[in-house]
């Protein structure tokens, strides 16, 4: 059964261009590993330019594996280099009852 994850990334400083196009690398990557679905993935962008990745993990056996896949390893090692991972409450919008987003062509 697919699992539903929101990730969230804070670019560092200057490196919102580099932490977009990692992004665009990273579900190709994780279906080449067999990980992630075939289900059209959203990338959204906050009023403080942090992104959200919304995508399917193909089962909860796929994200453990995920931590001990070696491709996968090499393309977090990448991302740790331009930016941090956050949760959804660290956001502007988080208060909003409507919060609105930017949504990212992919």
């Amino acid at each position: 059964m697919a699992h539903t994850v929101i990730a969230v990334y804070r670019p560092h400083e200057g490196q919102g261009d580099q932490t977009l196009e990692l992004l665009r690398t990273h579900l190709p990557i994780l279906r080449e590993q067999g990980l992630a679905t075939e289900t059209d993935s959203v990338l959204l962008r906050s009023s403080d330019g942090t992104f959200l990745e919304i995508f399917d993990w193909v089962s909860a056996e796929a994200v453990e594996s995920a931590h001990t896949n070696e491709a996968v390893q090499a393309m977090w090692e990448r991302f740790a280099k331009v930016c941090d991972y956050a949760t959804l409450d660290a956001l502007p919008e988080a208060g909003r009852v409507f919060a609105h987003f930017e949504r990212i062509a992919l």
